[in-house]
């Protein structure tokens, strides 16, 4: 019903790292070519867990931005803003609130985990607890259909869905709905409108989804239909009411493979990152610090490659050829470990140097990155507005 569109955003934490280029940033260049993609700092979302310190939030932001940029993402192709600069987020985020049950909230999965993570912070407050009804405000406000997400971000999705799905079943049944929903029918023309009928008799009698998927293409390609027409034969279609917020869908991500240089996983809570814009001097001195396979006291103790973190680097970086000079070089101890870390350290700066070249225009001129952050807002903004516009109508607030 609603144009595709795909919606994702960061939490401002400063400068990236290669984890969060390899887990997020590469996946979002490759989307910006195949749909149109919004892009975000949630920084609203920083201060459900650092409402007593956001001092650090704008630097962060500016660096985070930088950061996509140096990783590809490109403002022409996508949009880019910051959630705060768009207050409609807020306003529906408010409105949904009067009508979401608090038990919902309550068992999202991350709400627990994240206490538990977090158990040193207070997160006993409101904006804690309603956190994921302002990701699913962040959504619905674009009617975003696609959000790529990671398995563990699943429920978050799902619960956006039921949200709209409550939303649109209480504000969709304007006045004699079903009376204008089948004058809209009639407008399909007779043929189609037989088709439109059997699809959705098809669809809410045997729960038939090719049907209602076939009803919605057919819909789709007509023109000369209204756009309250349109939400109507929508909502008729699957026996809601007009749809007003539209269902977003999974994309689902493969989860970061990236290891950190101990071995774990990347992240700044283990302070085993390289940044995205991380010196050849630092990269160089922390890779070759890296711990290796402890059988290796000496040069001449032959070692374990699947032991040693640098070896899931290596995954990463290297091609067969080298990981096979290292298996083998480890193994009989014909090669030592400062040479074993030396391609993996040529593969992090050949990787770097197109984000580091990317990055110094707008770190020499602040001013570029402020001009792209200011025009995504705007753009962001016409579309939140126009979601607003039909949400305030439909909860009788669109005062004449």
């Amino acid at each position: 019903m609603y144009a595709e569109r795909v919606l994702s955003g960061m939490r401002p934490t400063g400068a990236l790292h290669l984890g969060h280029y390899h887990g997020v940033l590469k996946n979002w260049v490759k989307l910006q070519h195949e749909y149109p993609c919004l892009f975000f700092v949630a920084d609203w979302h920083a201060l459900t867990t650092h409402y007593d310190n956001p001092q650090g939030i704008e630097q962060a932001t500016w660096d985070m931005v930088i950061d996509w940029l140096a990783a590809g993402v490109d403002p022409n192709q996508a949009t880019l803003f910051i959630q705060s600069r768009v207050p409609e987020h807020a306003e529906l985020h408010l409105l949904m609130s009067m009508m979401t049950p608090l038990g919902w909230l309550e068992r999202v999965p991350t709400y627990k985990d994240q206490q538990e993570k977090l158990e040193s912070k207070d997160l006993s407050t409101y904006g804690f607890l309603g956190y994921p009804l302002l990701m699913s405000a962040d959504i619905l406000i674009y009617r975003a259909d696609k959000v790529p997400v990671g398995e563990d971000q699943l429920p978050h999705v799902e619960f956006t869905r039921e949200l709209a799905r409550r939303f649109n079943h209480m504000y969709g049944r304007e006045p004699g709905f079903e009376d204008r929903a089948r004058e809209a029918v009639k407008k399909l023309g007779s043929k189609k409108a037989r088709l439109y009928e059997e699809l959705r008799v098809r669809f809410q009698q045997n729960g038939d989804k090719e049907a209602i998927a076939q009803a919605h293409a057919m819909l789709d390609e007509i023109q000369h239909l209204s756009v309250g027409d349109r939400e109507r034969l929508f909502g008729y279609l699957e026996g809601t009411g007009k749809m007003i917020l539209a269902e977003p869908s999974a994309l689902l991500t493969e989860a970061s493979k990236m290891p950190g240089l101990d071995g774990h996983k990347m992240s700044k809570s283990y302070n085993n990152t390289i940044t995205l814009r991380e010196s050849a001097e630092s990269v160089t001195k922390k890779v070759r610090s890296m711990p290796t396979d402890p059988a290796r006291v000496r040069r001449t103790d032959p070692g374990e490659p699947t032991k040693c973190p640098v070896w899931q680097l290596h995954q990463v970086y290297s091609n067969d050829a080298c990981k096979e000079w290292v298996q083998h070089g480890c193994r009989t101890a014909g090669i030592g470990c400062i040479e074993c870390k030396q391609p993996v350290i040529d593969g992090i700066l050949r990787e770097q140097a197109p984000m580091r070249e990317r990055a110094q225009i707008y770190l020499d001129d602040l001013t570029l990155v402020k001009n792209i952050i200011a025009d995504g807002c705007e753009k962001a903004r016409e579309l939140a507005r126009e979601t607003m516009r039909d949400v305030r109508e439909s909860m009788g607030l669109e005062y004449h």
